[in-house]
């Protein structure tokens, strides 16, 4: 006899498992969340004293526009805690020649409540005028750009993010736009590397190594891998600025603790300390789950499992009830990328870039890169140096100063910055070697900061908390080699590939994945859990999302 029971036992408390449940409430299920660590969010989590005493600091996910997702309004989030800051600027890069280059949000935020977005003329014109400074080509391409995003790739990109995936050989959103006849996109763009990508949008190096710096950055793809067009499209934005950047005010744990909140109001129990060891079926159907000490709790309707293929195929359902395609799809399912030298610093004052005398900016941006204006090493050393040395020996370093806009990250007078680099996966080196890595990331990152903001001396460091891939796979199981995209994103493993055959509805009667390992992919924001919701609540005839 089982110890406890629910309509709807959820694996994992992780983002997407914090999402589901309120949804199945909702819903009038009575819902209980079981989680692994002693806390909730998975990578959606901050840490007080982290870089120091008195600063505060995400873990894993920094950048999120959480405000964008259905739950957001759906659940009265702003209400439960979770607020955002909305800079005028967006992304930007400091080059190692002097020139630089700040995008503004070409669609910004004109409601906090409800983060409906408007389009801003003036704003696409300084950014315009920024991209001019580098080429008078690629400013034109931006506005080009720019047109169809808002009339054709933005709608396309939301329904696509929303949707529950068509089959195989039914165009989904993003897929029509191939042969839509104001588009100007050829077919082929689907298969085009991220190099490729770069240099048929646009022709600056600049742009080009922003690019190429934006695939890593959006799913950790590397120059020479297929993305698939959900993530150039999803590049492209990040490149040139579109959406807002958005701050959340508390950091990344502001959206966990909202959304558990929330779903508490609905009533739904959830329990940490609590790691899932089988998925208990029955003649072909989920019936419950069965923790590591023994406990037994039954699923009156369902199973959903907040775990990425590996873990939910292999170690809680066993690879008996896998088909040999199915183990074929397990075993080809790659953890070798978005491995980060990632977390918070602390500093006295702020960088001070020496590109800031003819664009002041710079220094107020809330994503800042600096990097090396030398395309050919991005395209043919970056990476390879990064596996064979675990660093690059030129950075193209992410910064992001948000206790400029949320003074809850820093104390009185201070700040934090969160930082981000490219590494190798966690298997290429050892414990130890690991360890001495991440000191020569720190010595390495601040010497070379220094070339472009001299005041990032080691004397303006206050502490840091920079965590390996060796950091991150020890605390979250999913995100195996320490790459934080719960496996990797290339175009056999992303949108409708992504995960075994059957992705959110599984080939077990009664179980249901969620997670970052499915369609929607990794980040905090994308649409996994929603769609998950949307497919069981066609199979049980519940209420369809509001939103």
């Amino acid at each position: 006899m089982a110890d406890k029971s629910y309509d709807a036992v959820v694996i994992g408390g992780g983002h997407h498992g914090t999402i589901i449940a309120p949804y199945l409430a909702k819903a009038g299920l009575k819902v209980g969340v079981f989680e692994r660590l002693d806390h909730l969010g998975g990578g959606a989590v901050s840490f007080e004293d982290s870089p120091a005493p008195g600063f505060r600091g995400n873990f894993c996910a920094h950048f999120t526009r959480f405000y964008g997702h259905p739950a957001y309004k759906e659940f009265n989030l702003r209400d439960e805690g979770l607020e955002y800051v909305f800079p005028d600027t967006n992304e930007a890069a400091v080059f190692d020649d002097g020139t630089s280059y700040v995008a503004y949000a070409g669609f910004p935020v004109v409601d906090p409540q409800t983060g409906k977005t408007e389009y801003s003329e003036k704003n696409v014109k300084k950014t315009y005028d920024q991209i001019a400074r580098f080429s008078k080509a690629d400013a034109e391409a931006y506005l080009d750009w720019t047109e169809k995003y808002a009339e054709l790739i933005r709608p396309a990109f939301h329904e696509f993010r929303y949707s529950v995936p068509t089959p195989y050989g039914v165009p989904d959103a993003l897929e029509k736009l191939m042969t839509h006849p104001k588009s100007g996109f050829d077919p082929s763009m689907q298969f085009m590397t991220a190099k490729e990508w770069a240099h048929y949008v646009f022709e600056s190096p600049e742009l080009r190594i922003l690019t190429m710096r934006g695939f890593l950055t959006s799913c950790g793809i590397y120059p020479d891998d297929v993305p698939g067009i959900m993530y150039a499209f999803a590049t492209l934005h990040l490149v040139l600025g579109w959406e807002t950047a958005a701050i959340a005010k508390g950091g990344t744990q502001s959206i966990t603790d909202s959304l558990v909140s929330a779903g508490k109001k609905l009533g739904v129990d959830y329990f940490i300390n609590s790691e899932v060891d089988k998925v208990l079926i029955e003649n072909g159907k989920a019936k419950g789950i069965k923790l590591l000490d023994g406990t037994e709790i039954e699923a009156k309707q369902m199973v959903v499992s907040d775990n990425a293929t590996p873990q939910l195929f292999l170690r809680m359902i066993g690879e008996d009830h896998l088909s040999t395609q199915m183990k074929r799809k397990v075993d080809t399912y790659f953890f070798d990328r978005a491995q980060l030298f990632w977390g918070p610093i602390g500093v006295h004052e702020l960088p001070q870039y020496k590109a800031a005398k003819d664009n002041p900016d710079i220094n107020c941006t809330p994503r800042t890169y600096y990097a090396p204006k030398d395309l050919a090493f991005m395209e043919d050393k970056y990476m390879h140096e990064i596996f064979l040395l675990g660093m690059p020996s030129k950075f193209f370093l992410l910064t992001a100063p948000d206790s400029i806009w949320d003074p809850t990250r820093a104390p009185e007078g201070k700040h934090s910055i969160h930082v981000e680099e490219f590494t190798a996966p966690a298997r290429i080196f050892s414990r130890k070697e690991w360890r001495q890595l991440h000191d020569e990331f720190i010595d390495s990152m601040m010497e070379q900061w220094r070339k472009y903001a001299p005041n990032m001396t080691k004397d303006n460091l206050i502490g840091e908390r920079v965590a390996t891939p060796i950091d991150i796979q020890d605390t979250h199981l999913d995100m195996r080699e320490g790459g934080w995209s719960e496996g990797n994103c290339g175009g056999s493993q992303s949108g409708r590939f992504r995960g075994l055959p059957g992705g959110l509805k599984t080939f077990i009667d009664g179980l249901y994945m969620c997670s970052s390992g499915v369609v929607g992919g990794p980040a905090i924001g994308r649409g996994s859990s929603y769609n998950c919701y949307q497919v069981i609540a066609k199979d049980f005839g519940l209420r369809s999302p509001e939103y």
